[in-house]
């Protein structure tokens, strides 16, 4: 508990302080989010990645608190997919790269002894699934983050429960690293998540749940998977029925996110991102209680409603401006991050 406590305190501090440090070096590299209206860099989740390696590899080698084979295999996988992320960052990578290498990566991980094979195929697509939309969740200041944390301690819940210590210890870390690295992207952001990170938070996080879960029956799985990844789903979800109903290609980056279209609705970036943190606590508590058995499977039918509805109606939401006539004049613009 004790080592808990200081392992979390020492990676929100060493986070905080590295994230700060990257500003200039992206700034200079040239390392930022081409998707934003003013420059961002974006080496802010390689500070994410350092600091939860640092400290997790800390208490593995000081053998105060160890990861177990197959955690140390899932944080080095992760820290593969986050160099693959970095690449992306600096050097435009083809979407097909990107899915391949997660896909191998994941692949690796799966404990198929547990899950059978049909089981694990299927954890493999999720695992890549998660790690994708997390990406696009990083299209507004504060997001991607505020869901990794959230989602990060019910996964977190989900381990001590089924008393993987090891597993518990390194989603708390990385909790408290990615609340450090929050004190820099919250709106205005200074730095963004980048590639790098929100691939290394989509694979963990994802990767995490397969493990709590592994061993019990597909569907309950699915259930609880679903609920500790419903804001990112929901997302993924929206922009590809948007892009398609539109005939946009799906890989173009948009401004048809799920903080874009509340912001077309008068919200402020702040207060998207908390509705959004809000609706995310609500479906990981339902997983962490369903998992736990505090309560029944059908507890998911509300969260699976909810989400369908929301984006059902975030659909219906314009997410451009009318153009300019004689007639009407456009007075303001949204500024927001596509994605």
């Amino acid at each position: 508990m004790l080592y808990g406590i200081a392992a979390a305190t020492t990676a929100l501090l060493l986070a905080a302080v590295l994230t700060a440090m990257s500003r200039m070096p992206a700034l200079r590299a040239g390392i930022l989010d081409r998707r934003c209206r003013r420059p961002l860099p974006v080496l802010g989740g390689l500070a994410v990645v350092a600091v939860t390696c640092l400290v997790a590899w800390a208490g593995e080698w000081t053998g105060v608190a160890r990861l177990g084979d197959g955690v140390a295999r899932l944080l080095v996988a992760a820290t593969v997919v986050a160099a693959l992320g970095l690449v992306a960052d600096v050097w435009r990578l083809r979407a097909r790269v990107l899915v391949a290498g997660t896909a191998v990566a994941a692949a690796c991980v799966v404990p198929y002894d547990e899950t059978g094979v049909p089981g694990g195929m299927l954890a493999v697509g999720w695992i890549v699934f998660a790690s994708l939309t997390f990406r696009g969740l990083d299209h507004a200041d504060g997001l991607a983050g505020t869901v990794g944390v959230i989602t990060a301690f019910g996964a977190g819940a989900c381990a001590a429960a089924e008393v993987m210590d090891g597993l518990a210890v390194l989603l708390s870390v990385f909790a408290a690293a990615l609340t450090g690295f929050l004190m820099h992207n919250w709106h205005p952001a200074r730095v963004g998540l980048g590639a790098c990170g929100s691939l290394f938070t989509g694979f963990l996080l994802s990767s995490a749940v397969v493990f709590t879960r592994a061993g019990y029956a597909i569907g309950p799985s699915a259930a609880v998977v679903f609920c500790l990844g419903a804001v990112a789903a929901a997302d993924a979800v929206l922009v590809v029925l948007a892009r398609l109903v539109a005939r946009h290609p799906l890989l173009r980056r948009r401004p048809d996110h799920l903080a874009h279209r509340l912001r077309r609705l008068g919200m402020t970036p702040q207060g998207s991102v908390v509705l959004l943190g809000a609706g995310s606590f609500s479906s990981v508590l339902v997983g962490v209680l369903v998992h736990t058995g505090w309560t029944g499977g059908q507890a998911v039918l509300w969260v699976a409603g909810a989400t369908l509805l929301a984006v059902l109606v975030l659909l219906r939401i314009p997410v451009q401006p009318p153009r300019r006539t004689e007639s009407t004049q456009v007075t303001g613009h949204l500024r927001v991050r596509s994605g």
